[in-house]
């Protein structure tokens, strides 16, 4: 019997790396440090005595011996995830309903692609979205409307369950040749003679007004539009400015269509917004919840860019 070190989860990093394209990204992934992760492929490394990628490599690129090793990760980690699965179904029983209301108008993005994969996995399952923009997303769990949703801060008051999702920047939005564009960071009183443009929701919902604009006492003009790509046309005319997702418009902003700045927020960091999925107590120990989770956290990561895990 050929005695190695090769343990399941050296496939999992194998995949991560893949799915992620970098050792930062992939340690997120796998709730590791990355000194933890360089680690585990270092020592895999050693036993083989033959690099599995190429260092400082953009996207991440697998040696023969890499590739060699994320063939068999294919192969065997799906169908261990697969019969883990299955086990839990024959515990647990299978079926359930999986209502999804959230209450963030670029969520989209990442939350179909996480859909797919779920279907694929929990076919079972009926999964459905909400339809419409909720500004109550906790209250429709409450009165069992929803059974997830997806919001912006993990309210202890709620008897809820939040999962954290992901950390991301807000950045300012600028028509190329605004003559704030001359700046390295906007502040809050650059807004102060401007015209907001921003999604139709209560201030209480929008970071650049809970974090940076209300605490300096600032109430700029306000103009709103329910689409992103038309907020980017109303900023692109100069009608005004706005604060979005850096990953909401980053393809925007490769075509430079219009610029971005960080805004700076209290104590000086940078705005940023948090992403939580809450469930109820009850719901939260089911395992197609738990994998519904674990499945959005692992496709925001994929999907979208300069994003940070909680």
């Amino acid at each position: 019997m050929i005695r190695t070190p090769l343990e399941f989860r050296h496939l999992q990093t194998l995949l991560a790396l893949r799915d992620t394209g970098n050792l930062s990204r992939a340690a997120q992934w796998l709730y590791l440090t990355q000194s933890a992760l360089s680690h585990q492929l270092k020592a895999l490394e050693n036993h083989f005595e033959a690099p599995l990628f190429i260092r400082k490599s953009s996207p991440l690129t697998f040696t023969a011996a890499g590739k060699r090793l994320l063939k068999l990760a294919e192969t065997i980690v799906p169908a261990v995830e697969e019969a883990h699965r299955d086990l839990t179904r024959l515990a647990a029983g299978t079926g359930g309903s999986l209502r999804i209301a959230v209450e963030c108008h670029t969520c989209f993005d990442w939350l179909m692609p996480a859909m797919d994969i779920f279907r694929q996995h929990w076919p079972e399952v009926e999964l459905d979205i909400v339809s419409g923009f909720h500004t109550d997303p906790i209250g429709l769990l409450h009165q069992d409307r929803a059974d997830l949703a997806i919001v912006a801060e993990a309210d202890p008051t709620e008897a809820m369950h939040y999962s954290p999702l992901f950390r991301f920047q807000i950045v300012g939005l600028l028509a190329n040749h605004h003559p704030l564009t001359e700046r390295n960071v906007l502040e809050a009183n650059d807004f102060r003679d401007e015209t907001l443009i921003s999604y139709p929701v209560p201030d209480d919902m929008l970071d650049i007004v809970r974090q940076v604009l209300k605490p300096a006492g600032i109430a700029p003009k306000r103009r709103t539009s329910e689409l992103t790509v038309a907020i980017l046309q109303l900023v692109a005319s100069r009608r005004g400015i706005a604060a979005l997702p850096w990953w909401a418009v980053a393809a925007y902003l490769e075509r430079r269509y219009v610029s971005a700045r960080p805004i700076v927020a209290q104590q000086g960091t940078f705005l940023a917004g948090e992403l939580y999925a809450a469930v109820s107590p009850t719901l939260s120990t089911q395992p197609y919840m738990r994998e519904f989770v674990s499945i959005m956290r692992e496709t925001s990561l994929v999907h979208l860019p300069a994003i940070e895990l909680l």
